[in-house]
């Protein structure tokens, strides 16, 4: 039977496994199974976290920076920042301002100074043109500390600066924006895959608050000052993607960037193209493949590619809960493993045998002279 280009392009395995994890595990069970053909590892993300390990994989000519820069609690990490072949910095929410970086949840006090310190780092360094993943935060302060960082001074009906976070922003009478830096001369790009406004049921404090420890009190209360906050600026809190991040989505337009969907913007970043085209296989994947992702995530966007080129595309998933037409293979993870609770505490083990599975399914269908047709699911 012949040697197949096998591309593995899997999103992150959220509370699992990291998505060069899951693309290192998916490619060793592959091989086991069948270790002459040509392995493509590529773990790809949305925008949110994990997008400078998948672009510092698929890019050899990237740098990393790193700095010391206040967490969503004030205390001090280390932030990353990434520098493209092409001059572009990238920047990740989540190192820096993110909800795992929280001793404990504080839906008024967490902010995004640490973001915009980073994007500071960027600037001062020369970058020429700046991309902001979003995702993973844990604040709601709409991108206040970030646009403080940045030169921007929110301050109270007594004209003296407020305190981090939503507290600071529910005190907020004026906001001033005269010293904000100027954007690079390339722009700034936000990459995330929410498309959530500012305010409303659909915004970020009701969607998002409970993850970050907000009682539905509290969610009054955060939406009250971001409602503040989008009355004395001048940008349309309507937007889609102003409420990502818990508005730091928002924050990032009163600058002056323009969003763009992740998941697409990782995958052109890393060339997904260029190699599904020379592929006789895609294998993608994410933790739980349900009707959002059917809808427009990363996985979707890799199917897409790989349809668009005529290439059959595999599925590895945590768990399925929606229809997978157009996927020539299918394995739910939890199924393989006899329950959620068993794939959760052996990823590896159970990402390695999904792998093997889809390999040997795979070389049923070349030997038969079909490496394009359906094959069997695990789930």
């Amino acid at each position: 039977m012949p040697d197949l280009v096998v591309v593995i392009a899997p999103d992150s395995f959220k509370g699992s496994a990291g998505a060069a994890a899951v693309a290192s595990a998916v490619a060793g069970g592959w091989r086991s199974a069948r270790p002459d053909d040509r392995i493509v590892e590529l773990p790809l993300a949305d925008g949110g976290e994990g997008t400078l390990d998948a672009l510092e994989s698929a890019l050899s000519a990237c740098t990393r920076h790193e700095v010391e820069v206040p967490g969503p609690d004030g205390r001090p990490v280390t932030a990353s920042w990434l520098v493209l072949p092409d001059g572009t910095a990238v920047a990740e929410l989540a190192s820096s301002s993110g909800l795992g970086l929280m001793s404990a949840p504080a839906p008024y006090d967490a902010h995004t100074r640490g973001l915009g310190r980073v994007l500071v780092a960027a600037l001062d360094a020369g970058a020429r043109r700046l991309v902001v993943g979003l995702g993973g935060s844990a604040s709601t302060d709409g991108g206040a500390g970030l646009l403080t960082e940045l030169g921007a001074r929110f301050l109270d009906s007594l004209g003296e600066p407020v305190v981090d976070g939503s507290h600071g922003l529910s005190a907020t009478a004026r906001v001033d924006l005269s010293g904000l830096r100027p954007l690079p001369v390339g722009g700034v790009e936000i990459w995330s895959d929410v498309t959530a406004p500012l305010l409303g049921h659909d915004g970020t404090a009701a969607v998002f608050g409970p993850q970050k420890g907000a009682t539905p009190d509290d969610v009054l209360a955060l939406e009250r000052a971001l409602e503040g906050f989008a009355a004395l600026v001048d940008v349309d809190p309507t937007t889609p993607g102003a409420g990502a991040a818990g508005g730091t989505g928002f924050g990032l337009l009163v600058w002056g960037a323009s969003v763009v969907a992740g998941a697409e913007a990782v995958a052109e970043a890393a060339g997904l193209d260029r190699l599904v085209a020379a592929a006789d296989l895609v294998v993608t994947g994410e933790g739980r493949f349900d009707a959002q992702t059917a809808g427009g995530k990363l996985v979707s966007w890799v199917a897409s590619s790989a349809r668009e080129h005529g290439v059959p595309v595999a599925l590895v998933a945590g768990q399925v809960t929606t229809s997978t037409i157009g996927f020539v293979d299918v394995v739910d993870v939890s199924v393989l493993a006899g329950g959620a609770a068993a794939s959760m505490a052996d990823p590896q083990r159970w990402l390695g045998a999904a792998g093997s599975d889809l390999a040997e399914r795979a070389g049923l269908r070349a030997g038969a002279g079909d490496p394009h047709g359906a094959g069997g699911a695990g789930g």
